[in-house]
């Protein structure tokens, strides 16, 4: 296992090891709160690498909103730490600096294969047989849970067991079982605008809502600091309708506020699977340091609304609750659905699509 993870270590692009070894050091303070980064070509000489090399890492760098280029100037560090945010957040209306990468819609990809869907469904029907009839635990089908971890895995560096990950009948249902979960005492904090079920099922389950307002790189912090929940909607990586995408400070600046104890993050990732960022940000879900981010998505965007899948994935401590406040629930997922998406994990035909719809993102996004 140890040879395995030291021969994927050198295979890495030496601009992905240029990139960690830069954020690092940003994150350390090592290069603080806005300072100049070393020139490209400096940077070049002292790491033995290219000066396109080094350009790469940078603009990684720059896409997640640890630096920030200034024509003529150089790159200089835009990521707040935890120690330079108590300053900033006491001055009213500021808003954590970062960079926001411009993004393409989905919305005009094309949908994914019919004739794979289809090829499939027979495929579960001729392999499954009656057993596409039969009631699935609670939490969603064993060999579904196993496949979308491995997924998780490869696609987001999420680690997370297959006990963890709860299935559900699209987000609106997920949306109710998390309040049942999760409880109706105190305040829930959502981002303004977001997307309207979330304001109508938490309200719908009688949810004390604050609404706090967006600014360019996510939620003003000032809203953030001075709200009182206890529990955190936010979508970092794709605010609809905002679209706006919180940057690598905006990301550590919400984690910081849930490292009180009793606070709870929910991280809604829509559409980050569409990212055409060259390395997209890791989830705060694993970023956590804590076990206070509940993680969800669902499928409608990357192969149709009308399949209703969505999951969760509980934090370790958040188990016991699950299985106390609502691990009693059937699972809404029929189970021919189930089988159907486990299928197209296994085969990799959802990740081949997605491949294809950000390649075409991209090359739209060049054009723009």
């Amino acid at each position: 296992m140890l040879q395995m993870k030291e021969n994927e270590i050198m295979r890495r692009p030496a601009y992905e090891t240029l990139y960690d070894l830069l954020r690092l050091k940003i994150i350390s303070g090592d290069y603080p709160y806005g300072s100049r980064l070393p020139g490209k070509r400096a940077l070049a000489e002292e790491q033995g690498l290219s000066v396109i090399t080094v350009a790469h890492a940078l603009d990684l760098l720059a896409e997640e909103g640890y630096i920030a280029p200034r024509e003529r100037s150089g790159c200089y560090v835009s990521y707040l730490r935890a120690e330079d945010m108590a300053s900033v957040r006491k001055k009213p209306g500021t808003m954590i600096p970062g960079a926001s990468a411009p993004r393409t819609s989905s919305a005009d990809m094309d949908g994914f294969p019919f004739h794979i869907l289809s090829r499939t469904m027979r495929r579960v029907l001729s392999e499954q047989g009656p057993a596409i009839l039969e009631k699935t635990p609670g939490q969603g089908l064993l060999l579904l849970r196993q496949a979308l971890s491995r997924y998780l895995s490869r696609s987001s560096g999420i680690e997370a067991a297959p006990g963890q990950i709860v299935l559900g009948a699209g987000a609106e249902y997920l949306y109710g079982l998390l309040a049942e979960l999760l409880g109706r005492q105190g305040v829930w904090a959502i981002e303004y605008p977001s997307y309207e079920k979330i304001d109508q099922v938490y309200t719908a389950r009688g949810l004390s809502l604050d609404r706090l307002p967006l600014a360019g790189d996510g939620l003003q912090s000032e809203a953030l600091w001075r709200t009182s929940a206890r529990v955190l909607h936010v979508s970092p990586y794709r605010s609809f309708p905002s679209d706006i995408t919180a940057s690598a400070s905006k990301r550590a600046e919400y984690l910081l506020w849930g490292a009180d104890p009793g606070k709870i993050i929910i991280e809604d990732d829509y559409e980050s699977e569409f990212s055409v960022r060259r390395k997209p940000m890791a989830p705060l879900f694993v970023q956590s340091e804590r076990e206070n981010v509940i993680y969800m998505n669902t499928f409608s965007r990357t192969i149709s609304p009308a399949l209703r899948i969505g999951y969760i994935i509980l934090p370790p401590p958040l188990l016991p609750l699950y299985q106390e406040k609502a691990g009693f629930y059937s699972c809404t997922v029929p189970a021919f659905e189930q089988f159907l998406l486990t299928y197209l994990l296994e085969q990799g035909d959802l990740e081949r699509h997605i491949r294809r719809v950000r390649r075409k993102l991209k090359a739209l996004q060049a054009k723009q």
